[in-house]
């Protein structure tokens, strides 16, 4: 469960909700890369705010900012200027146990899947545990837990070389669970699979919400990826939310050019 109190950098304590839920508010994010003439400006002044338990996805061509904006969300990447709050905290400056502890109910689950491929799929799940510390029993019992909600109990003693892309990334959502999160960020979870594939994954996702009702947020370029499991979306562009608002009313009235460009290569491609 979630701690009661999170200690902040001047030593006083703020209170995060009860609930299970989670809800996010960027205001004003600005990241850049680089020096000079190789200067890149990543993000400019991104605010949106993700409701709780609800599934949110973030849109964008390549470049537009995407995984920047999601490695923020966690504070993998500090924002330049700009805040990040989480349940009404502002965690932006958080360092430490602070930090450690808000990104102890942050799950991620990533393009490439990123598994440890000298463990077996329950190793890879219990490896979250293993650095909090959960007892040995305790971290494997609910491991294979996860591995059965994710319809891979029977393959947990496989290693990911023995596994398909899907299972990769059933074993990586299971592993995301580990610390029971309270918000789920997917980068573009889905660019490394099959069709079929990725309606099972997508399934899985809407599973997770509804049952453990858990914010999730979704990186992706992929427009039926949006419109199968998200309430809303922010189309990013070059670093700035160009549209935001009801998945069906962003695809079929688009108001920017950038929006109205994904709709018509989404439409190209179907």
């Amino acid at each position: 469960m979630l701690p009661a109190l999170i200690s902040v950098p001047n030593g006083h304590a703020q209170e995060f909700q009860g609930t299970p839920t989670l809800k996010l508010r960027l205001e004003n994010v600005h990241k850049t890369y680089g020096r000079g003439v190789k200067q890149v400006q990543a993000l400019r002044g991104v605010s949106l705010e993700v409701y709780p338990g609800e599934i949110f996805g973030i849109i964008g061509l390549s470049g537009a900012g995407k995984s920047t904006l999601i490695r923020c969300i966690n504070l993998l990447e500090r924002p330049d200027s700009g805040r990040v709050y989480i349940d009404g905290v502002d965690v932006t400056d958080f360092k430490g146990k602070a930090l450690y502890a808000v990104r102890r109910h942050i799950g991620m689950v990533f393009q490439h899947f990123n598994l440890l491929t000298n463990r077996t799929a329950l190793a890879n799940v219990t490896f979250p545990m293993e650095i909090v510390g959960t007892p040995r029993r305790e971290r494997e019992r609910r491991a294979l837990e996860l591995l059965e909600f994710v319809g891979l109990r029977e393959k947990a003693h496989r290693y990911p070389a023995e596994l398909s892309g899907g299972e990769k990334q059933r074993v990586g959502i299971a592993r995301a669970l580990a610390t029971e999160p309270r918000l789920l960020l997917c980068d573009e979870p889905t660019s490394a699979l099959d069709p079929e594939t990725t309606t099972s994954f997508l399934n899985l996702l809407k599973d997770i919400n509804r049952r453990l009702g858990l914010t999730i947020v979704m990186v992706t370029h992929q427009m039926h990826v949006v419109r199968a499991v998200c309430g809303r979306v922010a189309v990013l562009d070059h670093g700035r939310v160009a549209e935001l608002g009801p998945v069906a009313q962003v695809f079929a009235a688009p108001r920017t050019e950038a929006a109205r460009r994904l709709v018509k290569e989404a439409a190209a491609g179907a």
